[in-house]
């Protein structure tokens, strides 16, 4: 399970160079426009990842910054959020390979921000949600990207393509 963790936090940070890449060559209105999407713009939807992964690791490792709000907007200032995601794509990926074999499989309690209780589920079923939420909304993301700057404006996200270029998730040795 490790090693399938340790794949997915790779290709969460590839994906996300390759959209924050094709964001970059938008237009400041276009960035900020209400498209409609669920969070609105493709900023909101970008800072929506980036809160939601924070909240995730401050859950994981009782570090990192508090958000209250699913919907908060960290900042709409490209290159500072480009940064931030990367500050938090490298400290997935440093937490992932971190961890010890008994701690994948470990608790987690945890009380959701839009509603009471709490729940305790395996570690590893929690970082599943946290890769899964991120493609989810990065698909919402390149639907935002398409639909403003043409098809070709982001490199393909695909899964396959990622373990074809890294080598993670291949098996070793064959052609």
């Amino acid at each position: 399970m490790k090693q399938h963790l340790v794949m997915m936090a790779h290709y969460n940070r590839w994906a996300n160079e390759r959209v924050y890449r094709a964001a970059a060559t938008l237009s400041d209105a276009d960035w900020r426009a209400d498209q409609g999407a669920f969070f609105g713009s493709l900023a909101g939807t970008l800072n929506h990842l980036l809160v939601t992964d924070r909240i995730w690791m401050r859950r994981f490792t009782g570090d990192g910054p508090v958000h209250r709000r699913l919907d908060d907007i960290v900042t709409e200032d490209r290159a500072t959020l480009t940064e931030l995601r990367e500050v938090e794509d490298a400290r997935i990926i440093d937490f992932v390979e971190g961890l010890e074999a008994d701690r994948v499989d470990a608790p987690v309690t945890y009380g959701p921000l839009t509603s009471p209780g709490s729940f305790t589920q395996p570690l590893a079923a929690l970082l599943i949600h946290l890769f899964n939420h991120e493609t989810h909304h990065r698909g919402q993301a390149t639907v935002l990207l398409t639909r403003m700057a043409g098809r070709n404006v982001c490199d393909p996200l695909d899964l396959v393509a990622f373990q074809r270029i890294s080598g993670l998730g291949m098996v070793a040795g064959a052609a």
